[in-house]
């Protein structure tokens, strides 16, 4: 290893160890050391980005083939694994990529293969004249025909996911609220002599308190619930059938089929679904047979 190889790779790691982590703002002591370290590295590579703008015909663009070389070598440094090979040798694939780059920004493609077709480069961001004589770039031409079609079922995607997950939110909570009363009415049952045990005001959870055993418990059952029903409304559906036990499997189809009845009258009493529920769905129109068509 070189000296100058060897000095890259110790600026380069400089830069990768004062990277911030994503999420994580930079502190002014890892931006001095990288813009330090980053310098460096532009001062050692700078002979190849000199030899590299003369073999790709840029002199005359010397200032945005710099810029260029500089973005080249900051992709080089956020995509750098040193386990796979030497930063000298990855960084002269970043910088030909973006030197090509400008040159087909600036210039016709200058390739033999494209000069025999006449082939040239055109910017997206060019102005030219659309159907009604209006200057447009060819960025703003484009069209994508499914692009409609596409967003409605995105969106139509993202209000089922939503909804779907505020109703089994109301129906766990459902479900939570009438196992907790029953463990109440279950207290009070069975610790009828507590009450005569305490002197002064007395509160109903003081009196009867519920097991936390028994909660915990009924928390691992409105999970398991939860589970099968969530696993019933989405696409892992065919999970079930993948359980051996059959009497689990069987269970679980039981829970999920009397949760999702419960669920639809849950929804059907709230007001903001129950106009949706009650407004019938058109139907399909029949395609006519060809025996019905006049001939």
């Amino acid at each position: 290893m070189s000296k100058i190889t060897a000095a890259l790779e110790a600026a380069v790691a400089i830069v990768i160890e004062n990277t911030p982590a994503d999420g994580a703002a930079m502190t002014n002591r890892q931006r001095v050391y990288g813009d330090r370290a980053f310098a460096g590295i532009l001062k050692l590579i700078a002979p190849r980005i000199r030899h590299f703008i003369r073999q790709y015909g840029l002199v005359s663009h010397w200032e945005d083939a710099e810029q260029c070389c500089a973005i080249g070598v900051h992709r080089a440094i956020q995509g750098y694994d040193p386990t796979k090979a030497q930063f000298t040798t990855f960084v002269n694939w970043q910088l030909r990529g973006e030197l090509q780059g400008l040159r087909f920004r600036l210039m016709t493609d200058q390739r033999p293969s494209a000069k025999k077709v006449s082939a040239a480069t055109v910017s997206l961001h060019a102005v030219m004249s659309n159907a009604d004589g209006e200057d447009m770039t060819l960025e703003t031409m484009i069209m994508d025909e499914n692009a409609l079609e596409l967003t409605e079922s995105g969106a139509s995607a993202h209000m089922a996911t939503l909804t779907r997950t505020k109703l089994i939110e109301d129906y766990v909570d459902h479900l939570r609220d009438v196992g907790t009363d029953q463990l109440a009415r279950r207290a009070r049952k069975a610790t009828p002599e507590r009450a005569r045990e305490i002197a002064g005001p007395r509160l109903r959870s003081s009196v009867h308190p519920i097991d936390p055993s028994d909660l915990a418990a009924l928390e691992a059952k409105i999970a398991l619930h939860r589970e099968a029903i969530e696993r019933r409304l989405s696409e892992d559906a065919e999970q079930d059938a993948r359980i051996d036990d059959e009497a689990v499997r069987e269970r679980t189809r039981q829970v999920a089929k009397r949760a999702t009845a419960a669920i639809a009258e849950m929804a059907d009493r709230t007001p903001r679904f129950a106009a949706a529920l009650s407004t019938p769905v058109p139907a399909r129109p029949r395609r006519e047979s060809i025996g019905s068509v006049a001939l």
